[in-house]
């Protein structure tokens, strides 16, 4: 199949481009970028006023199957996916059964390939289980495709252990992707440690319970040499000690969420409204305020949604009661572009290495860019579209978006995953 996109604005940091340009793809790949291309025959869109750029690619998603269908599936995340703009997605092994074997890996890309909408990697367990205490089939997962590894939904708590994680992890050239929170510390901890925690009436969450897991694991990091990738940071002592980590030249990286960077405790009030309560949880505006210093200086590698879709009936409970989550996958681009690029704190180069480049580089996945022979997975975005998030425009089987009813800017229009839309036009492509 041969695709000419006529007069769109071409960006992508890695080879230098941001101009009006011409992108003729056939056979799944981009053939040439230039100006006043033509081809005898396929399908020619006119994408005047757009932007494209590599596919997005969240790094850090729940999609729930296998085990939990009612909450999310492949078919239902990936939709919600590309309707975001994202070509690309990992999802976290914290089903049922565990993703913690060469069968768990080989059962999510059979059904992504069947009824996905996006490309789907694969990320692994540490542990059988996510128990903590025995490692999972690493090498098998390898062998089957897992990019990454990660307890995510807790912690690996034993140092001991991490450090044989890690060791083993290494040995494939695999991140370790760490979910920071050490639950001795944390407990029973519901919201924020704090001012907040003391007006609401809740259980505590220091923001020590996720440093110490941070410096320790940076620790082990130093130990063992495998790379490490912080998720889902959310403090100013957090990121500082990612910071030193990076200058100490150590494979650290690090992600953030558009619900930490442009939410705080402050928006939990007397409603206690469930749809906030995250883990880890949302911090304070100084630590929200520092989180967006390090998008804009480099220390901040990545932006992902950690999408954690729940059922109404689960949300509808007390908020001690109500699981950890919310979904992000259909309003991240557009908080980002709203809350950061519109407003000038970063360019629209930088968004691109947040969430396109740097996350594949993490993942060790194939590089995409706009230039001739790369795979023609890209988001095309209308950076002026003016929308106001509904529930019910969402993909997703979740509503638990933090979200609801905040009014953005810019949004992807058209996704081509192998040069083939997904969706188009705004409506996913059936």
């Amino acid at each position: 199949m041969a695709l000419l996109l006529k007069n769109a604005h071409v960006i992508d940091p890695q080879v230098g481009l941001n101009e009006t340009a011409d992108i003729l793809v056939r056979d799944g790949n981009i053939v040439e970028i230039g100006q006043n291309l033509t081809m005898e025959k396929g399908v020619e869109r006119d994408l005047g006023g757009k932007i494209v750029v590599p596919g997005l690619v969240d790094i850090h998603v729940h999609l729930r199957e296998p085990g939990y269908e009612l909450k999310e599936d492949i078919a239902s995340g990936t939709r919600a996916a590309a309707h975001g703009g994202f070509t690309a997605v990992c999802c976290m092994p914290n089903t049922k059964p565990v993703i913690d074997n060469a069968v768990g890996v080989e059962y999510v890309k059979a059904r992504a390939a069947a009824v996905g909408k996006c490309r789907v990697h694969v990320a692994g367990s540490c542990s059988q289980g996510l128990k903590g205490d025995t490692l999972s089939e690493m090498g098998d997962m390898v062998a089957h495709g897992a990019v990454a590894f990660t307890d995510d939904g807790r912690g690996v708590q034993g140092a001991g252990m991490m450090r044989r994680v890690m060791d083993y992890a290494a040995q494939f050239d695999r991140v370790v992707m760490s979910h920071c929170q050490d639950e001795d510390l944390v407990g029973a901890g519901q919201v924020n440690e704090g001012v907040v925690s003391t007006r609401l009436g809740m259980l505590g969450w220091p923001a020590e319970g996720e440093e110490i897991q941070i410096a320790r694991d940076i620790a082990i990091c130093r130990l063992t040499g495998c790379p490490l990738h912080i998720q889902h940071l959310t403090t100013a002592r957090g990121l500082d000690l990612v910071r030193a980590a990076k200058a100490e030249g150590l494979p650290v990286t690090c992600e953030v969420t558009p619900h930490h960077l442009f939410l705080t405790e402050d928006a939990i009030g007397d409603d206690y409204n469930t749809f906030l309560k995250v883990n880890p949880p949302l911090r304070t505006a100084e630590d929200a305020a520092a989180l967006v210093e390090g998008v804009k200086d480099g220390t901040v590698d990545a932006i992902v949604t950690d999408h954690a879709p729940h059922n109404d009936f689960e949300k509808n409970a007390e908020f001690e009661l109500a699981p950890f989550g919310m979904i992000g996958l259909e309003t991240a681009l557009s908080l980002v572009i709203t809350n950061l690029v519109a407003p000038g704190v970063i360019s629209w180069e930088r968004a691109v290495e947040l969430m396109a480049v740097r996350p594949r580089e993490i993942l060790r996945v194939e590089r995409v860019a706009l230039e001739p022979g790369a795979t023609a997975d890209l988001t095309v975005i209308d950076p002026d579209a003016a929308w106001t998030v509904d529930a019910a425009d969402f993909q997703s089987k979740a509503v638990n978006s933090g979200f609801i009813g905040v009014e953005l800017s810019g949004r992807a229009t058209d996704v081509y995953v192998g040069g083939y839309a997904t969706m188009e036009d705004g409506a996913i492509i059936e």
